[in-house]
């Protein structure tokens, strides 16, 4: 007889089955975590295409379905976001932002009643932001007037432009017979959106409605591995400016978006080169030239700004040079974002704003003067809709062409022909152009007077500094007896580099920008004002011991909880530690690292060892040998504040002691 027990289907399916399971949940945990890190590198579209079967399996369920939402909101289609922002509410997630997030995201798709309940909801949250709550207030201000532009249609057709796609079709310029237009078309696919990179592309027109093949506008300004686009053109057509930025390279001068120049010569245009009225840390795009060709008007998210995305206005002398950008004033520029500036013939100011009371995202406003006034008007429906309408261009008084990405288009981006239904010229307003400011009569003169000392405030004779100015290099100079260097005139916009060595002391860097140092127009008294300014360079001698950060002006970095990822911010500050030490091949550094009170210290200890190697790997992969930097983790043994184990404390608090700090460890001879 046999003695075994007969073999039963179930158990192997069973087994089979809780394998799968396990293996299951080790794959979901990788897909989730190679989720968050693309997240943080701002790789949304690569988020959504991993997280978003995890959230429709219902895998931890309230982050995955946030992370989804986040990740639309963040690449500019807030319009998906609402259900999964709901999911995730509705599981208990706690950010104090989601009701404000639902608001914008019902009000992208023309909910208006659902708008109005998310915007009521926040503010009786009570936010701890002051920004927040206000933006919040406006818009619930706003959506009285948001109900009055459905009620009465302006007097104007559109039509979808035949030869929309797929991809993004936008910002059209009509050149001739053909349009110019920026589009997603390149082979490469940019992470933020999922979409292809943007260029630069023309087109003929079959007829006002209608182009044919779109082909690259030119060879030397398409860039594979960058988003280029919204291009402007100078009265002679000679002279473009556009927007470069966003290719993802570590060394790229625009990480995020700049300006960019290009001369048209024998049929040719030039390599572009960066405009130094561009801002290095911010988003300088959507350029347009004035009619007289004396301004270019851009968006801008600058420091001193009104909020958001700005609108700027940078003179242009006969020579072509670029003077200091102008803030349009706050009757334009509001807390949200103002962008897509535009200039017709007769003077006026056509720009896209979701701050001025919009359907949706960005609707388009006509900017005239009245009585020495500025009157903001909304362009009404249809040209604006509860989707971003935005790039208009007038091919005439009464017609030319816009973008939007409403819904029933083609695609991500949509062009659109618009004429007016009105018997007279346009629709909207008649009042008198914005005029462009004359030159004026009362002029300041600029200069800049530069001094070497030692940390005692003494002078250092004989010093020797190399400059750049606006990037290009200058004669070296030598500094005198009483530390001075030759006073340099200074220029409108200009940003002057130096690099100041002398022997026992520490190379040390320095800037000045003229940017935000002029006086303003209205308060010079004098037909002609000379002004010079000083400017102190600080040269320290090595010591063991030295915390680098008062001396190089270094910031120490931060991490987010519970993280050793090296955020944007930190690695502003690590760039700056890099420059220091090829400047200084003599030092050897420790980068300490620390963290909040939170967790056990064992755990803390491990963690705060993780930021400083992970600090130390970002300077090693920027061409520093390992062996002049030490990564020490203190844990969280050195706090700088009173935010101890069971003391309550704000995040901002725990903030200030989750870093890494600088330190000079050997001298090499």
């Amino acid at each position: 007889m046999n003695h075994i027990k007969p073999f039963k289907p179930t158990t192997y399916l069973y087994l089979f089955l809780i394998v799968g399971l396990l293996n299951a949940c080790n794959s979901d945990a990788r897909l989730f975590k190679t989720a968050i890190e693309n997240f943080e590198l701002g790789e949304y579209e690569w988020t959504i295409r991993d997280v978003k079967p995890l959230a429709d399996r219902n895998y931890r369920i309230a982050e995955t379905n946030y992370l989804v939402a986040e990740s639309y909101r963040l690449s500019n289609r807030i319009q998906f976001a609402g259900p999964y922002y709901l999911i995730a509410k509705e599981k208990g997630n706690q950010d104090p932002l989601l009701n404000l997030h639902l608001a914008y995201s019902a009000k992208a798709n023309g909910k208006y009643a659902e708008t109005k309940k998310y915007l009521q909801d926040f503010i009786a949250s009570k936010p701890s932001s002051r920004e927040y709550a206000i933006k919040a207030e406006i818009e619930l201000e706003n959506l009285s007037s948001v109900e009055e532009y459905t009620k009465n249609p302006s007097p104007v057709k559109i039509q979808g432009l035949v030869g929309n796609t797929k991809q993004a079709e936008f910002g059209p310029i009509k050149n001739g017979e053909e349009l110019i237009i920026t589009s997603s078309k390149k082979p490469l696919i940019y992470k933020n959106n999922g979409l292809p990179y943007l260029g630069l592309y023309k087109a003929k027109l079959k007829s006002p409605t209608e182009i044919e093949q779109l082909e690259v506008f030119s060879s030397t300004l398409l860039d594979d591995n960058a988003n280029e686009g919204t291009p402007a053109f100078s009265k002679d057509g000679k002279t473009m400016v556009f927007a470069r930025g966003n290719s993802g390279k570590s060394k790229d001068p625009s990480p995020d978006v700049d300006l960019y120049i290009s001369s048209l010569r024998d049929g040719t245009w030039s390599v572009p080169e960066r405009l130094p009225i561009s801002d290095s840390l911010g988003w300088d795009g959507s350029p347009s030239f004035s009619r007289d060709g004396k301004s270019l008007y851009f968006s801008s998210n600058r420091r001193g700004g009104k909020g958001g995305l700005d609108l700027y206005r940078a003179p242009m002398d006969n020579s072509g040079r670029f003077g200091k950008p102008i803030n349009l004033g706050s009757s334009i520029n509001t807390r949200g974002n103002e962008i897509f500036p535009y200039v017709s013939e007769d003077g006026k100011l056509f720009f896209s704003s979701d701050g001025h009371p919009s359907l949706g995202g960005l609707d388009i406003f006509v900017a005239t003067r009245s009585d020495d006034e500025i009157q903001v008007e909304h362009l009404g429906v249809p040209m604006n809709s509860s989707g971003d309408d935005f790039g208009l261009f007038l091919s005439d008084t009464n017609q030319g062409y816009f973008s939007s990405n409403r819904t029933g288009g083609k695609g991500d981006d949509d062009i659109y022909f618009f004429q007016s239904t009105n018997s007279e010229d346009r629709w909207w307003s008649n009042e008198t152009a914005i005029v462009e400011s004359k030159e004026p009569v009362k002029v300041a003169l600029y200069h800049l007077r530069t001094q070497i000392l030692n940390s005692r405030n003494k002078p250092i004779a004989n010093a020797k500094v190399g400059i750049k100015r606006n990037g290009e290099i200058q004669p070296v100079l030598y500094s005198d007896a009483k530390g001075f260097l030759p006073i340099i005139d200074l220029n409108p916009a200009d940003q002057i580099s130096f690099n100041a060595s002398k022997e026992k002391f520490l190379t040390k860097r320095s800037e000045f920008l003229l940017d935000g140092k002029e006086i303003p127009k209205q308060l010079l008294k004098k037909e002609l004002t000379d002004t010079t300014f000083d400017h102190k360079i600080t040269l320290g001698v090595a010591e063991i011991g030295e915390e680098l950060g008062a001396m190089f002006g270094v910031n120490p970095i931060y991490y987010d909880l519970d993280k050793a990822v090296i955020r944007p911010d930190a690695a502003l500050e690590l760039d700056k530690i890099v420059q220091v030490l090829q400047d200084n091949p003599e030092i050897s550094i420790e980068l300490g690292s620390h963290t909040d009170s939170r967790a056990s210290a064992s755990y803390n200890l491990k963690l705060s060892q993780r930021r400083a190697d992970s600090a130390v790997k970002y300077i090693i992969d920027h061409g520093i040998s390992a062996n002049r930097i030490k990564a020490k983790g203190y844990g969280e043994s050195q706090l700088i504040n009173g935010c101890t184990d069971g003391v309550d404390c704000s995040e901002e608090a725990h903030q200030e002691n989750r870093r890494t700090e600088f330190k000079i460890t050997d001298l090499n001879d």
